[in-house]
């Protein structure tokens, strides 16, 4: 069973995909994570961040792994534990500008497959429906408002400890979106056959369990042979 959970930034997929798969007992396959992890290495070794073909050697040098540790996901690259080191804001830009490029993409497409086939699991992207999994069994594009979006990631970034200013999360989450949607390989956009649901006005739960009904419709009708 895969489920691909889409949307754009600061939508709230992260979170729900984590909540549908512990649900589910399925493994969580979270692709920004690795585009992340990409980055911070690339920043880390001081590799151009605009040069596409090194950034893809070094994503072809990075093996992934994705456990439960208590409440976390965590992902491991090449054995080391990453966390909060990747979530910074200096991580984030550098994450978008790597994944506009189409031979990091296609590096990481191919990554993600494999990782993604071992078992049953949700996968959480931009491109997770259109792309990675186009016949993915559940496809879901989780949105909201820019200035939701820029709320909830600026409120998260000061329970790190980082000061932030709203409007300037605000114009990141805008630009953010329009490289993710401009692309030309891979672009955000909803698969013409995900169910789109908009979390403005919903809780984190409430999001989960509409997720979660449709996983089980699947499985339902798995189960019956249709």
């Amino acid at each position: 069973m895969i489920v691909a959970i889409d949307g754009p930034a600061g939508s709230g997929k992260s979170t729900v995909a984590e909540g549908v798969a512990r649900r589910r007992g399925y493994q969580l396959v979270d692709t920004g994570a690795m585009y992340r992890a990409v980055a911070f290495e690339a920043l880390r070794r001081d590799v151009d961040l605009e040069d596409g073909a090194a950034v893809a050697e070094l994503a072809r040098q990075l093996d992934f792994e994705f456990r439960f540790d208590g409440d976390d996901n965590v992902v491991f690259c090449n054995g080391v534990r990453l966390d909060e080191q990747i979530r910074r804001n200096e991580v984030s830009r550098a994450a978008s500008i790597v994944s506009a490029h189409p031979s990091v993409r296609k590096v990481l497409v191919q990554t993600q497959r494999g990782v993604g086939e071992n078992r049953s699991s949700v996968l959480e992207g931009r491109d997770i429906g259109t792309v990675v999994f186009p016949d993915a069994d559940v496809k879901v594009f989780i949105t909201a408002t820019p200035e939701e979006r820029a709320r909830r990631r600026a409120a998260q970034l000061r329970e790190q400890g980082e000061e932030v200013r709203f409007e300037e999360v605000l114009s990141e989450i805008e630009q953010r979106d329009r490289r993710d949607t401009e692309r030309e390989t891979a672009p955000l956009k909803k698969a013409d056959d995900a169910v789109e649901i908009v979390t403005d006005d919903m809780t984190v739960q409430e999001v989960i369990g509409r997720v979660d009904e449709l996983v089980e419709k699947s499985v339902e009708k798995s189960d019956s042979g249709e």
